[in-house]
């Protein structure tokens, strides 16, 4: 099983080149099974039904999310009706799912989304929401990727080894910074602390670079906005077993809108 995760999608930037590049991608690499985080999709905070459906129509089979997924409340639609997902840990009184489990090519690949409580805010323990589901997950998909979506690397790597051998891979999201640390870990699980983002390369974190800087020297309230120039894809290619489970290989990739 040959899979793209991609890093969040950080606005309409992010959103148009996939819609223009990732049909093609998928048909030249024969990708089997497309995952993208969605959390900045709209606006570069949280998603809505039509951002989502952008997301879905651009060829992404499942959208994961992290700590902006409430933001907007049009987020409850596409939790309750589309293969969205939130984080499993902000518990069983959130709307939505925490994973979802999908089936192609009479294969059965499930999704889950965590979220980080380090430099976070409050939240249910990621380890702990996890173990409690994992068995009855294992027992229903063969294949298992999770998004451990936070910002503390030690706490996306005390997770990969947690769940090192359980599941086909830990890939983290949200500092949209991608890391060289990919690997396989014992058990047959891929792992990589950061896989990037989806957006303007040109930008600090997707945003307009001055606008940050503004607010570092100012410590006032300043509007984040979007920036606009060079706009990348990235993310990870995984190549799972399909007996197994296992993961084969992991390689990070980047492909960069060309400037008209």
């Amino acid at each position: 099983m040959k899979i793209l995760f991609m890093g969040d999608i950080v606005g309409k930037p992010g959103r148009n080149y996939l819609k223009e590049f990732l049909p093609q991608l998928r048909k030249d690499l024969r990708i089997d099974y497309v995952i993208a985080n969605g959390e900045n999709a709209a606006g570069g905070s949280s998603i809505t039904y039509q951002t989502a459906k952008d997301i879905f129509a651009s060829g992404v089979d499942i959208i994961t999310t992290g700590d902006h997924a409430f933001k907007k409340k049009e987020s409850q639609e596409v939790f309750e009706t589309m293969n969205a997902i939130r984080p499993l840990n902000y518990g069983e009184l959130a709307y939505g799912r925490g994973y979802i489990v999908k089936e192609i090519k009479n294969i059965k690949i499930a999704v889950i989304n965590l979220l980080g409580r380090v430099f976070m805010q409050p939240i249910d323990c990621p380890f702990k929401s996890i173990r409690e589901i994992l068995d009855d997950i294992r027992s229903d998909a063969k294949i298992i990727i999770v998004d451990v979506h936070a910002e503390a690397t030690s706490e996306k790597l005390a997770l990969g080894y947690f769940l090192a051998g359980k599941v086909s891979a830990v890939l983290g999201t949200h500092t949209h910074i991608p890391t060289a640390d990919e690997r396989i870990m014992e058990g047959g699980t891929a792992y990589i602390t950061d896989v990037g983002m989806t957006g303007s390369f040109d930008s600090v974190l997707g945003r307009d670079k001055q606008r940050i800087i503004e607010k570092f020297i100012s410590n006032l309230p300043v509007r984040f906005n979007l920036s606009q120039g060079d706009v990348r894809i990235q993310g990870v290619m995984l190549d799972i077993d399909n007996e197994t489970g296992k993961a084969l290989s992991i390689k990070r990739v980047e492909y960069k809108k060309e400037e008209s």
